[in-house]
């Protein structure tokens, strides 16, 4: 049983860093081929395809009535993708921060987590709720498409990527790179799937609860897509494509996941008291910091990353002790009691006081 457990981790790893090499590659090409902005691309076609685990997971999940699994999925799925792949990201490479993303994309993403959390608080998510999360995500998409293709133009003549020359002397080899979009976010699935099913039959193994699992090891699994998509693009010089990744997947679990299980579910989705006093603000706090480092300069900078990684490394160690009821919950309960707080205060802080020098 452990044999097999680590042969199916170690495939779903291999097909995920294969996955997201193919996805970079034709993404990034079919964006200037299509005449959308890499951002665009980045947003949606890349981020809805990387998110298509956590959809997976999460519809299956609510239609077995494992609603713990179902929404703990999505809000760990964006905890994680902010703090913890943000972060390792502009660790290796800064990040260049787009103003579309500054003044749309990001305050899109906080609005989304402000309406989860607000639908929330009375402890179950309505097929009504689910309704108005997805057609928000319908109208995000659509709108997100049209200002791509008016700013599509622009974007191929500044594309910085390795394969912007290529992309710019070969637009015609279109089926090409959209086979590559297909085969990498067939493997992405694949790939996610495998390394979930091994990582949850690890966890169940040791009497993990299903509430711990899916904020942690099923949201960490699903999101292996985005950490190997983002970190390839980052690498090969698509920031956009990386950033735009991480943004897209965390509006697209909210507004287009979180409404389709909520509308598949017989009786919505019931939200864990856990979730609404701790996880969610946690997520809406993460979703806030954004803004004042992203305006920043228009970068994440490697000690910003830094900083991210510091706040998810808090975030996992309060949920483990949690979990095992530790002996030293207390004491550290004492101090990520304050967490959601100081998070956003000292993130807001440091963007004003490296920002006003700017002026």
């Amino acid at each position: 049983m452990v044999a097999e457990t680590f042969l199916l981790l170690a495939a779903g790893l291999i097909l995920l860093i294969a996955g997201a090499e193919l996805l970079v590659r034709g993404a990034s090409r079919l964006a200037a081929i299509a005449g959308i902005s890499p951002l665009v691309i980045g947003l949606t076609v890349v981020a809805y395809g990387t998110s298509s685990p956590e959809l997976a997971v999460s519809l299956k999940s609510a239609l077995a009535g494992q609603a713990d699994l179902a929404i703990a999925n999505l809000v760990g799925s964006n905890i994680f993708n902010v703090l913890l792949i943000l972060g390792i990201c502009a660790a290796i490479v800064p990040l260049t921060v787009s103003h579309q993303l500054i003044w749309l994309d990001v305050p899109i993403m906080i609005g989304a987590s402000v309406l989860a959390f607000a639908i929330a608080l009375d402890g179950v998510i309505s097929r009504y709720d689910g309704v108005m999360l997805f057609v928000g995500a319908v109208l995000y998409t659509v709108f997100a498409l049209r200002k791509g293709r008016d700013i599509g133009a622009m974007a191929t003549d500044d594309l910085n990527g390795e394969y912007s020359d290529e992309i710019k002397r070969r637009p015609t080899r279109w089926p090409l790179q959209a086979g590559f979009v297909l085969a990498g976010l067939a493997m992405l699935v694949y790939g996610a799937r495998w390394l979930v099913d091994g990582a949850v039959a690890a966890a169940a193994s040791l009497g993990v609860s299903e509430l711990v699992i899916g904020l942690t090891i099923v949201a960490a699994g699903t999101s292996m897509p985005e950490v190997a998509t983002s970190l390839t693009a980052s690498l090969r010089g698509e920031r956009d494509i990386a950033v735009g990744n991480v943004i897209g997947s965390c509006i697209f679990n909210l507004l287009a996941v979180l409404g389709l299980c909520s509308l598949i579910a017989p009786d919505g989705i019931e939200v864990a008291p856990a979730l609404q006093t701790f996880d969610m603000p946690v997520m809406l706090a993460v979703s806030l910091a954004c803004a004042p480092i992203f305006f920043t300069g228009h970068t994440i900078a490697r000690w910003e990353g830094a900083l991210f990684l510091l706040y998810y490394a808090a975030y996992t160690a309060y949920i483990s002790l949690n979990a095992q009821a530790h002996d030293a919950l207390p004491a550290f309960s004492a101090v990520m009691l304050q967490f959601v707080i100081p998070l956003t205060v000292l993130t807001l802080a440091i963007g004003y006081v490296r920002h006003r020098p700017r002026r």
